[in-house]
């Protein structure tokens, strides 16, 4: 694959998404989770979304059950907690894997693109955010502990 947009994934209804329908935009791309203690991340990832998708801002969430077993349920019990508990309004899409021989293609391409400490392609927990340019281009990748909050002057640059 030669960029990311390239790829297509499944929404968390099981339809097909071409990742080029969002060229043009700036995407914030995160593994999540319903019941890690980075949860309430939610809410700032949609705080965001709403204060900035008007400019340009696509957040994307992907389920992972890769860590710890925190996100144990299926599609339509994690869009339910999302919308319930934290007002989700951004793309949602099927759980996967981010790791190992079944991790999603996506989530090797953005791994390869912008490798975290020292190098390592690995994601070490729920939460962890890549950045793409309105151009596609992976410019940076954040640790789950790095909030949503803290992140609001990188995508504005971006914007």
């Amino acid at each position: 694959m030669a960029s990311i947009y390239d790829f297509t994934v499944n929404d968390i209804k099981g339809k097909a998404v071409r990742l080029d329908r969002y060229k043009g935009k700036v995407m914030l791309i995160v593994n999540t989770a319903s019941k890690c203690g980075f949860t309430p991340q939610y809410k700032g990832l949609e705080a965001l979304y709403g204060k900035l998708h008007g400019k340009g801002l696509e957040v994307l969430g992907f389920p992972c059950n890769q860590f710890g077993g925190q996100e144990p349920g299926s599609e339509a019990e994690i869009s339910e907690f999302c919308e319930l508990n934290y007002g989700v309004t951004f793309p949602m899409f099927e759980k996967v894997d981010v790791n190992g021989e079944k991790a999603a293609p996506l989530f090797k391409y953005l791994k390869a693109e912008k490798p975290g400490i020292l190098g390592s392609e690995a994601i070490k927990w729920n939460f962890t955010k890549f950045l793409v340019d309105r151009k596609g281009h992976v410019v940076a990748r954040y640790a789950p502990n790095d909030t949503p909050e803290s992140l609001a002057g990188d995508i504005e640059k971006a914007l």
